[in-house]
């Protein structure tokens, strides 16, 4: 059975309830999470920790997760790993913007429960829950 551990989630997300959460059923899943409050912090991890799946809120303050998605574009080495875009924005236009940008995924905060997003980055990472 492949090693969740080796999987490391980055959480880049402003509410911190809702950053907290996710953050615990993905370690209750066997998952090592590091969290960002806002995109700058979120920046500065993408580029100065190990991680290798990234779930990037859009609305952020500061660097918002569009911005985050076109860096790691201009930028593929930073791109650790897939990137699964976890907001409430459900535009059309955004969401094909994101795709573009290089999100792997694209899930609707209010169409997901946490144990959902657990199986997406389980399917992401190729480690099942």
């Amino acid at each position: 059975m492949p090693d969740k551990t080796k999987n490391k989630v980055l959480i880049i997300e402003d509410e911190q309830d809702i950053r907290t959460i996710y953050a615990e059923v993905l370690q209750n899943a066997g998952y090592v999470v590091d969290q960002a409050p806002n995109g700058e912090v979120g920046g500065d991890k993408i580029k100065n920790s190990e991680w290798s799946i990234l779930l990037l809120d859009i609305m952020l303050p500061g660097k918002d997760g569009l911005k985050i998605l076109k860096d790691l574009k201009e930028t593929p080495e930073l791109k650790k790993g897939p990137v699964i875009v976890l907001t409430n924005l459900n535009s059309e236009h955004i969401i094909q913007e994101a795709f573009k940008l290089g999100a792997d995924g694209y899930l609707i905060k209010s169409e997901v429960n946490p144990d959902k997003v657990v199986e997406e980055v389980g399917r992401f990472s190729g480690v099942q829950a």
